[in-house]
């Protein structure tokens, strides 16, 4: 008799939250009630101090809007759309709201088209975010670039008081520019080490300061000069 009664409570009790559940899920589904609107959208990214809010306007989503009005994969889509997002994923929260989380292109030169700076992320992806002025002590290219810029910026940053801008020739090489006028033909083996022996060289004979045209280095048993 006990476990008859014990059976029939829990029975009742399911009943009851099953039909809460469905008439909760019935209410949003149909737009009533407060979890059927977004009242927030909280986004993060893995930088910090990062403006995101052209993340925001991408979602395109305003509080009160239907939480079901539009896919998660629309949102996202254009969220990952959007200049300087690399990766986003879009969720939904059992309170109606969304959270987004982005992967930010992280910018370690700049690329130049002779008119606008753009942010250039160690992958070679030129960010679609210019700027009419080249940021101070930065590497800067222009042209093709390849899939990994990582080495020959982190190197470059050693003569970047020189540096115009680098270029890639042939998708095998580099020509190094500098602001006085000076191209630099880099061998298309070790590259880093042709701007090491050019840092020394300029140093004990100031040969980037001379009335000279070209400086080719793609001869490691000479540097031609024109």
């Amino acid at each position: 008799m006990k476990r008859s009664i014990w059976f029939w409570l829990y029975f009742i009790v399911a009943i009851i939250i099953a039909v809460y559940f469905a008439t909760r899920i019935f209410l949003v589904c149909t737009g009533h009630g407060k979890l059927s609107y977004v009242r927030n959208i909280s986004i993060s990214a893995d930088t910090a101090n990062k403006d995101l809010t052209p993340v925001a306007a991408a979602a395109a989503v305003a509080p009160g809007t239907r939480a079901f009005g539009q896919t998660l994969d629309e949102i996202n889509t254009r969220i990952a759309s959007s200049p300087g997002v690399k990766n986003a994923a879009t969720r939904r929260l059992a309170n109606g709201n969304l959270s987004v989380r982005v992967e930010l292109y992280r910018a370690v030169a700049q690329w130049t088209d002779g008119e606008q700076y753009y942010p250039l992320s160690a992958d070679g992806t030129i960010v679609n975010r210019p700027a009419i002025t080249r940021n101070p002590n930065t590497v800067v290219f222009r042209g093709p670039v390849p899939k990994d810029i990582s080495s020959i910026t982190n190197t470059a940053h050693n003569i970047v008081g020189d540096l115009d801008y680098l270029e890639f020739i042939e998708n095998r090489r580099w020509n190094l520019h500098t602001t006085g006028g000076i191209t630099v033909m880099l061998p298309e083996e070790n590259p880093n080490a042709a701007i090491a022996s050019l840092i020394i060289l300029n140093k004990n004979h100031q040969i980037l300061s001379r009335d000279i045209d070209v400086i080719d280095m793609r001869d490691d048993a000479r540097i031609l000069i024109k």
